[in-house]
């Protein structure tokens, strides 16, 4: 019988912390990223909710809270305990916990926890497992490509709706508030993240907060955008001047100019990409463009990594990473932003950022 998809995912985490005889998450106020991996729950709390993780088999320990939720969407693998109090809680933890080793999500767990679960359940040792987690989530299955795919999807047309916004006087905060409220009209979720819209001169930091500036005519407009679908995330940029008489903008040719470049050295960076590549050498492609282009006078205006993993988080996993020092591996599914950028302070900038699947041969933007 083929495995399930939930089981698979615990193969592979296993096989990252081979130590562990069960492996904790453990939500706090806000849900720990694998939970949500492995239960593919959407929606929710679940707050103080905790998963128990063998090599074969899963545990949510749940409440009445969140009970019927879980039973609607849990893979048919995952077993569900409707926990009524703590002392139950404790009870289960005890039985499972006690003089294993016990892999726990060190990025995640409370310091609280870690002491209650060392004094309380006295496991035999307790092991990091981020980096299992955090491996396995970077290799993508065919229904989390499906759900980035229809993330972007959404992001995209929105980019495309928000236009028509796009008047003498509207404020970036607007601008951020209706592209938030258009995704949603098309399905999303949630943003992926807080929503960037940059004006003018603002487009020169990569990471404005929107405020109350206005747009004028001949502005750059820089918005950095994602959605959520099923949990999954979207993260794209798309850069424009607006108005459509050139004579009436100043420094129209540069604006442009930069905005080219930036749209070449994305496009040089994709084609490169493909399995076996370091994250290094594909940003070094879009780095030389950008240094390199018309006599060099750009030089240095490119000033962040050139990519990210992406999936249930916009920076999903801690590889691959497309950045100068990263030596990480390029593997088919694998999804990573491409966002190449120019940033000249007092006067704008640019970047353009797809979504991209890598394939056994190269790279699909999503």
């Amino acid at each position: 019988m083929a495995k399930s998809g939930m089981k698979k995912k615990l193969e592979r985490i296993f096989d990252g912390s081979k130590e562990a005889d069960v492996i904790l998450i453990a939500n706090t106020s806000s849900k720990d990223p694998n939970f949500s991996y492995i239960t593919g729950i959407v929606g929710g709390l679940f707050e103080g909710n905790i998963l128990l993780l063998k090599r074969d088999s899963a545990k949510l320990i749940t409440n009445q809270l969140e009970y019927e939720l879980a039973a609607s969407q849990k893979p048919a693998d995952l077993e569900l305990i409707n926990a009524s109090d703590a002392k139950q809680i404790k009870g289960i933890l005890v039985r499972e916990l006690r003089g294993k080793r016990v892999g726990v999500n060190q990025n995640a767990i409370t310091l609280d926890l870690y002491d209650k679960l060392k004094s309380e359940y006295r496991p035999k040792e307790i092991l990091r497992s981020y980096s299992a987690f955090s491996d396995s989530r970077s290799i993508k299955d065919d229904e989390e490509i499906s759900k980035i795919r229809k993330a972007a999807e959404i992001t995209k047309k929105a980019m495309e709706l928000i236009k028509k916004e796009f008047k003498v006087g509207v404020t970036e905060r607007e601008i951020a508030q209706k592209f938030d409220y258009t995704c949603r009209n098309l399905g999303s979720e949630s943003p992926s993240f807080d929503t960037i819209v940059a004006f003018g001169k603002n487009a020169a930091m990569p990471h404005h907060a929107p405020t109350d500036d206005k747009l004028r005519y001949g502005d750059i407009i820089k918005i950095d955008a994602g959605s959520k679908f099923g949990n999954y995330c979207s993260d794209i940029t798309r850069t424009v001047i607006f108005g459509d008489d050139k004579g009436r903008i100043k420094d129209y040719s540069k604006k442009l100019e930069i905005i080219e470049i930036v749209k070449s050295a994305q496009k040089a960076a994709i084609k490169a990409i493909k399995p076996g590549m370091k994250g290094k050498d594909i940003h070094k492609i879009a780095n030389d463009y950008i240094n390199n282009a018309v006599g060099g006078i750009y030089k240095g205006t490119f000033i962040h990594g050139l990519g990210h993993s992406l999936g249930l988080e916009v920076h999903d996993s801690s590889k691959p990473r497309l950045s100068p020092l990263s030596d990480d591996i390029l593997k088919p599914n694998m999804v990573v932003t491409v966002e190449p950028g120019i940033y000249i302070s007092g006067f704008g900038g640019a970047r353009i950022e797809d979504d991209i699947l890598i394939t056994k041969d190269g790279a699909e933007i999503l």
